[in-house]
């Protein structure tokens, strides 16, 4: 997938540089807020994209914006119970338009290997996570992420949501090597001074100790 708008030099995002009204309206709506959205082109056709700090329900709207303005159909997991009944009838089909996908969670039911499959059963696939979890703040990242990323072996780009500077970004990315200290220090130093809405809310960047095998669906 061809991505063009990118001023490579720093790469900033501009909007008459996008090919499509869409990009360039969601890009303009988040410039008029003061955002400035800093993209550097995906290493491949595949990958886990961790989204960090999630403080605000106002990060879902302005990644929302961003992913709009990118164009690209990157995706990320909903509660599966929201494309069922009422909520499915009304939302379900816009949801999944948006990239959402349906996953049972709280159940430890494979659904990190059902990913990996998915990933690459797909031509392009990107999947969009938040460690955190929650807005609240904890003592450390859900490490559905980390599981996907190596059981999948693609890449990890981190993404900032930072509201000291209004930078939305996805620039730094790593091969992870399953040695988690080393692998979190790298993730951790591409965060280093981002700030979300609420920063006492951001959990350390920094997996639980290890335990029981986790999944996906369970620790995402």
């Amino acid at each position: 997938m061809v991505f063009h708008g990118v001023d490579m030099s720093n790469y900033e995002l501009r909007p008459a540089t996008l090919p499509h009204r869409g990009q360039r309206l969601a890009l303009r709506i988040l410039q008029l807020f003061g955002w400035t959205v800093r993209y550097k082109p995906l290493p491949g056709p595949h990958g886990v994209l961790v989204i960090y700090p999630h403080t605000s329900n106002w990060d879902f709207a302005i990644g929302l914006l961003g992913r709009w303005a990118l164009g690209l159909p990157i995706h990320w997991l909903a509660k599966a119970s929201l494309f069922r009944g009422v909520s499915g009838v009304l939302f379900g089909d816009l949801l999944r338009k948006w990239g959402g996908v349906p996953v049972e969670r709280g159940v430890a039911s494979g659904t990190t290997a059902r990913l990996a499959e998915q990933i690459h059963a797909s031509e392009w696939f990107w999947l969009a996570l938040a460690p955190e979890g929650t807005r609240s703040y904890k003592p450390h990242w859900r490490s559905g992420f980390y599981h996907l990323a190596l059981a999948a072996r693609v890449p990890l780009v981190m993404v900032y949501i930072d509201y000291a500077c209004k930078e939305l970004g996805a620039i730094d990315s790593i091969r992870l090597s399953g040695e988690r200290d080393a692998d979190m220090a790298a993730v951790a130093a591409a965060y280093a001074g981002r700030e979300g809405l609420d920063p006492q809310r951001a959990a350390p960047v920094a997996l639980a100790p290890p335990h029981a095998p986790g999944d996906a669906g369970k620790q995402a």
